[in-house]
């Protein structure tokens, strides 16, 4: 099981910074599950920007009140 990275409780100001160390942490094939209070498309533009290619994202749950999804790093090929 990921392990879960709950920001909701978090400063916005800090929420970005935090999701993003937590992915560089992680190791090839390993992934966790992000829970948000609103649709976090732009830190996917951000991802997509920085790590285009390089991690996965993956919608579990999708508001209105609770946002989830899960952000890997692939293994690689």
């Amino acid at each position: 099981m990921d392990p879960v990275l709950d920001v909701r409780s978090e400063p916005h100001m800090r929420r970005h910074a935090l999701i993003l160390n937590t992915y560089r942490n992680l190791d090839p094939g390993a992934g966790f599950e992000l829970v948000n209070d609103h649709d976090p498309k732009p830190l996917y533009y951000q991802f997509d920007a920085e790590y285009s290619g390089d991690f996965t994202w993956d919608y579990l749950e999708q508001g209105p009140e609770i946002w989830r999804v899960r952000i890997g790093r692939p293994t690689a090929g």
